[in-house]
């Protein structure tokens, strides 16, 4: 592997933040991002950023990290137990946005880069990341545009990847428990330093880039959609299912927790509103039943 230029990787981080950001602040059009800067005493730090009754979004985050440890947590070794013991820095931005009408669809997306150093040897480095599209009333049409984005963004770069990190996201987002998945996929990838770094990095930044102006197009399609109290305790008994997936799967909320991160940015993915109910089930018939017709593995563009 070709040495990594871990300033570049930030600065990108940043920018991304940044960039993202104002675009979703813009989408709104009401509230904006109230920052909230962070040191990690083990090292490193961060920039929270959330957005909380807007407009169109309910609640969302977009937060930035970089932090620095003596020894590798077990959730990021579990896949790579030759990593154990070393030293590490990760970084990244992570964002998951809730809207309120629940014709919009959750979204989440990650991008981040790990550095496993041990002394006498080589730095080991990676890129993992992607995006993932929770609607709670699928329409085919953004379904085949959220996939046809990312398959776009993958092209330059093989036709293998998007086949390959679609599957993935098919596989990692899915609840065992509830037999379901969590919502439409998108792409998921990790360990990913087959390329040399300049080749990984454009791949990375290719995937970055690309969620904003996807997303943004399904929210300005959806976002006056006239919707009642039923929808909305739908919405709400479906975001159960996003709970459910953070705080039990997923690797980023372990990471965070097993590296002794910031309790409030790693929870801030969470919605707002939430309710469960007991063994729930939608009438014969009805759009809430068509969900289920939608949160199966298929290939959409």
């Amino acid at each position: 592997m070709t040495e990594a230029d871990i300033q570049a990787v930030k600065n990108y981080f940043l920018s991304l933040q940044d960039t993202i950001c104002s675009g979703l602040e813009e989408l709104d059009g009401g509230a904006g991002f109230v920052e909230d800067s962070w040191q990690r005493p083990e090292g490193g730090g961060g920039r929270s950023r959330v957005l909380a009754d807007g407009k169109v979004f309910e609640k969302g985050g977009v937060n930035f990290s970089h932090v620095f440890g003596e020894s590798m947590p077990k959730s990021a070794t579990a896949h790579r137990p030759q990593l154990a013991g070393r030293s590490f820095q990760a970084m990244g931005v992570s964002l998951v946005m809730h809207p309120e009408n629940p014709y919009v669809p959750t979204s989440h997306a990650n991008v981040r880069f790990f550095v496993a150093e041990k002394p006498g040897e080589e730095p080991v480095w990676w890129f993992g990341g992607g995006y993932d599209l929770t609607p709670y009333y699928p329409f085919e049409e953004d379904c085949v545009a959220w996939h046809q984005s990312a398959k776009s963004a993958c092209e330059p770069f093989g036709e293998d990847v998007y086949p390959r990190f679609k599957k993935w996201c098919d596989e990692y987002f899915y609840l065992p428990h509830r037999d379901e998945a969590r919502g439409v996929g998108g792409l998921f990838f990790d360990d990913f330093n087959e390329q040399d770094f300049e080749s990984s990095f454009k791949f990375l930044r290719s995937i970055g880039d690309s969620y904003l102006p996807a997303y943004s197009a399904i929210v300005e399609k959806r976002k006056d959609t006239d919707y009642g109290d039923r929808q909305r305790q739908f919405q709400l008994y479906r975001r159960g299912r996003y709970v459910e997936f953070n705080l039990v799967y997923d690797r980023g909320t372990l990471f965070g927790l097993q590296s002794g991160g910031r309790t409030e940015s790693i929870l801030m993915s969470l919605p707002p509103l939430v309710r469960w109910d007991y063994d729930w089930q939608p009438e014969a018939g009805s759009e809430e039943e068509k969900l289920a017709g939608f949160l199966q593995v298929k290939d959409w563009v």
